[in-house]
């Protein structure tokens, strides 16, 4: 092992058990592991992060369950493809341990599972077992260790309250070493679970059955003898739905995620109202039986429940449950009077735009409508919150059910799809490859491997088209599955039929008849529950969130002996892969670099025991479709709509930040301000501004509307309220606004990009070189310039700016409040951002190239991946080098004895503030991402080759970061370069 690893595991061990404030590697300091997901800490995470950096690992667990295992499963696949080996110990101790969890693991190549008797199945009594300990070898010849309360079950990986710590060692460290010889007398004291694993089972299961009979044998209590009560989400909608009431309200909306208990809600609400009568509606009758079954749980015996469908006619009910095809008919509708019904609930009031629904809402009277929905937000401009009132009853998305344990976990893998090799496939032309017997076999591989929680598989297959639906199902079916196909052509008959058996248990008629999978063809979207479903395959490019999180839904209802859902996603070089983490994480604010995070982290932040992953090839096609996504701007109109239906009015820019929607930054991206893209894409808006004052607009929307510090914006806001913002008046107000001094370049900086004079690239010199926001006289009072004060004579302009200094300082407050210094720590930046931020006095962001000294500072701009066609000469081997070190080129003809060199080499001494920015590479834009103050530690010679051959000199310096860079951005960052 090199000397330098284990002083710094020296260092390591000092900084986190003596010395907090010591400095040292974060790679190499022991640390407290535990669960809390809004600090982006999860012990499966730490157990995840562990396994893929070793190579060699002994885990020694007592219990061990189905979802404890399952979410490691892709992380044991690439081990097993790298030829990693490793060990395993558990137990027979209270006969816990799942005989198909233990059978699954000692199947897996290069992992050697043993079980520690304590006599449950040889019956001669030993000690007990309660071991939590988890050992990984490391190529650099550390050991790391996990050791605490961790077991190897879905609660203790991910939200009990468990206390663990990881500590590095050298492999002759003490505590190690007695680890390690404890393990090793374990293991060696231990059975091969092969040799016992089938008499375990028989115990297990004679276990098992005998508290399945002691169960039974109590007397089961009658459903209408038990008063269901609401769960969360539910009983906060009862509440809301009351308040409406006694305000004098008719109509409601639910927004709930799908799986959530929408149906129930409703019940409950309509429970506590205790209408006269009630009319239940939705477009496919399969969705009325399930509801018309949760209204009589709910509402119990006291009630009368009738059908109205194609193959129902039942009109007298108290509650009628009625098909929007039957009920639009006018010889069906003119058989009620207007007021036929006190209340009057819509399921999946999406579609209630179509005229038929329309005419059903128009022709009753109801004292109370409600509508419900888990996609309110339509692409056809169809206003569902305006139909409502915009009474938002309760709105509960996927993450909040998740949070809230409304839904069943779910375990998401990303998968590469062999099909692809190169380039976006056509679903016509290249059908025949999507069906081959390759592909097929590639998937249930898969599917077999991942698995599912329950006895027998439950699964639902989304395919494109029903010709690939057809193909692969006979495919399943010759390899012995049992399949069937729905499409939207289906009939009613078919679709129940299809759901009985696919739902079938042991005890159920259909039984016999039962399906393992469905293949499903736009069919099972929306409305339908089938609780069962614990394996979800994905087989079409997603082109929509909103599609896939419906798609997701199908599997997240809880059920009996259902623990969790294994959702498998084939992905194939699809320009729309960057949906999936958006539809995974509900971001609606479509920022890229939000959504790039959510891909490296979203097992650590996702609520509940719910896991995503992606295998290292699909998460690099969802990087390159994230870096080459560009937002259309029908998708910008569809989103403002949203918002705009959602409040009943047009929205500020600062609304979209309040109500998480997407970025009002990308409608200046598209039109320059975000008050030219309402002109253009909102009718009723019209055109309300001048070319001078849009222009002012652009300009304000581009410069200092991003929120990255609020000096300009404050000045703003003075100039709005009348105030003189001159430097000691300014200074008071920047002093309540963050009890902060202001500093005189921080002043001068500001009143220069507001006078015009930071402008300084040909281009923007030729574009906003006419005109100046601010004057400073000669005392040097700070005004308004005489164009800009008539401007703010126009009401409407005058709320435009506004607009953006409310919108800039709270998104100030959200994302750059604590920064420590010009910069926060993560977030994105320009080099025009950064010539601003560091008060140099004008933009000179086109001459700054890879870095720059100047007034004491030197920003250092790195594109991690360069791009194929840039001359040898400037192909820098920039790389990090640990957590803690990055190895840094200059420029090329530089040697140590340049001034600029030695002006950064000797930074310490002559107080240089040295910024480090890096970027993976050019497809992700101009942004760069700031990971801190570095120090330069040492500076070499070194040589590169230019185009012809010709060696350059160029010097290496290691620059060493003032805050280790976090695990997520450095796995990002480094695998960018291969």
């Amino acid at each position: 092992m090199p000397d330098d690893v284990e002083r710094r595991i020296l260092e390591g061990a000092r900084t986190a058990l003596v010395d907090a404030m010591a400095d040292s590697s974060l790679a190499y300091r022991p640390e407290f592991v535990s669960n809390d997901r809004r600090r982006g800490s999860k012990v499966l995470c730490a157990l995840e992060s562990e396994l893929m950096a070793c190579d060699g690992f002994l885990f020694s667990v007592a219990f061990v369950t189905p979802g404890g295992v399952e979410p490691l499963k892709q992380a044991f696949a690439e081990l097993a493809r790298r030829g990693v080996r490793g060990r395993m110990l558990t137990t027979d101790y209270q006969l816990f341990n799942d005989p198909r969890t233990l059978r699954w693991l000692s199947g897996q190549a290069g992992l050697d599972v043993r079980m520690f008797e304590t006599g449950q199945v040889s019956g001669r009594i030993r000690e007990g077992f309660h071991t939590k300990g988890y050992l990984f070898h490391r190529p650099d010849g550390t050991v790391r260790a996990i050791i605490g309360s961790s077991n190897l079950t879905e609660q203790a990986l991910t939200s009990n309250r468990e206390w663990n710590a990881r500590l590095v060692s050298t492999a002759r460290g003490e505590l190690v070493e007695t680890l390690r010889s404890e393990l090793e007398d374990l293991w060696a004291a231990a059975t091969p679970l092969d040799d016992i694993l089938d008499a375990y089972e028989r115990i297990f299961r004679a276990k098992r059955r005998a508290i399945a009979q002691t169960a039974a044998a109590g007397a089961p209590i009658p459903i209408e003898q038990v008063r269901l009560e609401p769960n969360a989400m539910q009983a906060a909608f009862v509440d809301s739905m009351a308040r409406l009431r006694a305000r004098g309200q008719r109509k409601a909306l639910l927004v709930s995620a799908t799986g959530t208990g929408k149906t129930y809600a409703s019940a409950f609400a309509l429970r506590d109202e205790n209408p006269r009568r009630a009319l239940f509606l939705a477009h496919r009758e399969q969705i009325l039986r399930q509801a018309m079954k949760s209204y009589r749980i709910v509402l119990g015996a006291g009630k009368t429940f009738g059908l109205l469908s194609g193959t129902s006619r039942d009109l007298d009910a108290d509650y009628l449950f009625a098909t929007m095809q039957t009920m639009r008919s006018d010889e069906v509708l003119q058989r009620f009077s207007r007021d036929a019904f006190d209340t009057i609930v819509i399921d999946e009031v999406h579609h209630a735009g179509a005229p038929s629904y329309q005419k059903i809402m128009d022709y009753f009277d109801a004292r109370m409508v409600l509508g419900m929905t888990a996609s309110p937000d339509r692409p056809d401009a169809v206003d569902i919150y305006g139909m409502f009132d915009h009474n938002i009853a309760c709105e509960i998305r996927l993450q909040q059910a998740l949070e809230y344990d409304l839904l069943c976990p779910f375990h998401y893998f990303g998968i590469t799809d062999i099909a692809f090799a190169a380039g976006e496939v056509d679903e016509v032309r290249d059908f025949n490859r999507l069906v081959e017997d390759k592909r097929v076999d590639y998937i249930l591989r898969q599917a077999s491997f991942y698995g599912y929680s329950g006895d027998r598989v439950h699964g639902l297959v989304f395919c494109s088209r029903l010709e690939e639906a057809e193909a692969l199902s006979r495919a399943f079916a010759r390899r012995g599955l049992r399949c069937a196909v729905l499409s939207g052509a289906s009939s009613q008959a078919e679709r129940l039929d299809v759901v009985d058996r696919l739902s079938a248990g042991p005890h159920d008629a259909a039984y016999a008849r039962r399906l393992d999978y469905v293949f499903s063809v736009d069919v099972f979207n929306e409305g339908i529950d089938i609780p069962q479903v614990n394996q979800v395959i994905m087989l079409r490019p997603t082109q929509s969130p909103i599609v896939f999180v419906q798609q997701l839904g199908r599997g997240l209802r809880k059920a009996q002996d259902k623990d969790f859902v294994v959702i498998l996603d084939f992905i194939g070089n699809y320009t729309n892969n960057y949906m999936i983490p958006l539809a995974l994480s509900g971001d609606r604010s479509y920022d890229k670099d939000a959504i790039r995070h959510y891909v490296m982290e979203g097992s650590r932040v996702i609520p509940g025991y719910s896991s995503i992953h992606f295998d290292e090839i699909a998460r690099r096609r969802i990087f390159d479709s994230i870096d080459q996504a560009t937002t259309p701007l029908r998708l910008l109109a569809e989103k403002y709509f949203s918002v705009k239906n959602k409040l009943g009015r047009v929205p500020r820019m600062v609304d979209f930040l309040q109500h998480g929607e997407i970025d009002p930054l990308l409608f200046v991206d598209k039109k320059g301000s975000y008050q030219a893209f309402v002109s253009a894409v909102d009718s009723e808006c019209g055109q309300p501004f001048s070319v001078g004052e849009l222009m002012v607009l652009e300009y304000l929307s581009k410069f200092v509307a991003n929120g990255m510090r609020p000096h300009e914006l404050l000045m703003l806001q003075m100039l709005l309220e009348g105030r003189v913002a001159d430097e000691r008046g300014f200074g008071e107000v920047y002093h309540a606004y963050c009890s902060l001094d202001v500093r005189e370049d921080d002043y001068r900086s500001a009143r220069n990009v507001l006078s015009g004079a930071f402008v300084g690239s040909p281009g923007d010199r030729r574009r906003y070189g006419s005109f100046e926001i601010v004057d400073l006289d000669v005392q040097g009072m700070l005004s308004e310039s005489t164009s800009f004060h008539g401007m703010l004579g126009d009401e409407a302009f005058s709320a435009a700016v506004l607009d953006i200094v409310s919108f800039g300082l709270a998104r100030n407050e959200e994302r750059y409040a604590s920064a420590d210094g010009p910069f926060a720590l993560y977030e994105k930046y320009t080099r025009k951002d950064v010539c601003r931020l560091l008060d140099w006095d004008c933009d000179c962001s086109s001459t700054v190239y890879g870095y720059r000294t100047r007034d004491g500072s030197c920003p250092i701009f790195v594109t991690y991946r360069k791009a194929d066609g840039i001359s040898s000469s400037t192909r820098y081997e920039d790389e990090f080098i640990d957590q803690d070190t990055f190895s840094w080129m200059t420029r090329s003809n530089r040697t140590l004895a340049s001034r600029e060199v030695r002006e950064i080499v000797n930074a310490r001494e002559t107080g240089l503030k040295v910024y480090l920015f890096v970027k993976k590479s050019d497809d992700e834009g101009v942004d760069f991402c700031y990971l801190g103050r570095v120090e330069p530690v040492c500076a070499t010679q070194r040589t590169i080759a230019d185009d012809a051959g010709r060696e350059l000199p160029i010097v290496n310096i290691q620059l060493k970061l003032e805050h280790p860079v976090r695990e997520d951005y450095y796995d990002y960052f480094a695998h960018a370069a291969e």
